[in-house]
């Protein structure tokens, strides 16, 4: 069913929750997974921005950690006999993401969810923004665990 499925990362431990239910859903299909960091780097408040060579240096910087934890984690997923790539681009994140799994043609794009801020049922503006124009499907995991909303009863203290 899914032969190519991408796993985009943001850098961060949340992110990565998805990692084990991908690996699990790889095996089962089997698929390829591509792993995708969009390094973004947006402007800065008012008509300011940075001078061209420290602008290349932030770069610069950022596409190499991107390679090194990628790689890091491409490497893991390896060891478990799944095939793995991954791709550092820059970008807007959902626009990137859209358009990196449109012009390779995958199948699936499967990416962790925290929301915002402690209202877990939202979802966070990229992952928003990728399953509502994404045109192929999107595997949302949400990561933060919530507690289900107390009766009105315990919120008045009433048996």
């Amino acid at each position: 069913m899914f032969k190519k499925i991408l796993v985009p990362l943001d850098g961060s431990d949340l992110s990565t929750k998805i990692l084990p239910e991908v690996r699990e859903l790889a095996k089962c299909m089997p698929a390829q997974l591509t792993l995708l960091h969009v390094c973004h780097f947006p402007m800065t408040a008012g008509t300011e921005s940075l001078p061209p060579a420290m602008e290349q240096k932030a770069e610069a910087d950022e596409a190499r950690e991107c390679a090194v934890f990628m790689g890091k984690i491409a490497q893991e997923i390896e060891s478990e006999g799944i095939g793995v790539n991954f791709a550092c681009v820059q970008g807007s994140p959902a626009r990137e993401i859209i358009a990196y799994a449109h012009d390779n043609k995958y199948d699936l794009i499967a990416m962790a969810t925290h929301g915002k801020g402690e209202v877990a049922w939202i979802l966070g503006s990229t992952a928003e923004k990728v399953v509502t124009h994404a045109t192929i499907p999107t595997l949302l995991y949400r990561v933060i665990k919530t507690e289900p909303p107390k009766s009105k009863e315990h919120l008045i203290g009433m048996p």
